[in-house]
């Protein structure tokens, strides 16, 4: 089972950070680390992620990771949410109407053969502790602060059985919780419609100038 060993700390500015010190320093598969309070969390294009009172910060370190490792966090996540969270691609949990959830951040040295998995859960975050301009767009799991180790461990089973799946299940498994397929979404240099994933995870979208297949980066929903 992953999540041990475990290294839970009080403050910490990144537990990304810490997690991939550990694996540097041979920590193995599976070794887990939580943080009561981040300081220094960070999402996707080295944006910083509010970690309020509630929040689940974790990291855990998956050696030899796959090359669908994103889909498959994302589907582990989404699953412990619940039954209508959609994942965004490539790795946000949305739930209520496009509310944001929860936020994965994969990285890693490929050629090390390991990765680290950054997840930040509102579980028990109260939305009026948020700063003002992500109250509209984010949502909570709105569970008591004595229910996080309960979810924890219910997410960390959903992650062990989702690391376990070969990739033609990770791939059906997103595509039943894709957040964008259908919809219109841009991104820094174009926009169109999103048209699902194909076999190696890259998001497929429909422009005015045909198909085109993104590997990377980040997207948002509606025309520029």
């Amino acid at each position: 089972m992953i999540g041990y060993p475990r290294v839970h700390l009080r403050e910490t500015g990144s537990t990304n950070d810490r997690a991939r010190a550990l694996a540097a320093a041979g920590a193995p598969h599976g070794t887990l680390v939580t943080a009561a309070r981040q300081t220094g969390g960070r999402g996707r294009q080295g944006r910083a992620w509010s970690a309020p009172a509630g929040a689940l910060a974790l990291s855990l370190l998956v050696r030899a990771p796959g090359p669908l490792l994103s889909l498959a966090a994302g589907v582990a996540v989404a699953g412990s949410v619940g039954p209508d969270a959609g994942v965004k691609w490539p790795n946000d949990v949305l739930v209520d109407g496009d509310r944001k959830v929860a936020g994965i951040l994969v990285e890693g040295r490929p050629v090390e053969g390991w990765a680290v998995v950054g997840i930040g859960v509102n579980v028990a975050v109260s939305l009026a502790d948020l700063p003002p301009p992500l109250r509209s767009r984010a949502a909570t799991l709105g569970l008591g602060s004595g229910e996080i180790e309960d979810w924890l461990a219910r997410l960390l089973a959903a992650l062990d059985a989702a690391l376990a799946l070969p990739d033609a299940a990770v791939l059906s498994a997103f595509r039943a919780r894709d957040a964008l397929r259908g919809r219109d979404v841009s991104w820094a240099t174009g926009s169109g419609r999103a048209d699902g994933v194909d076999e190696q995870g890259r998001l497929r979208v429909l422009t005015a100038a045909g198909e085109q297949v993104l590997a990377a980066g980040e997207v948002h929903l509606g025309a520029p």
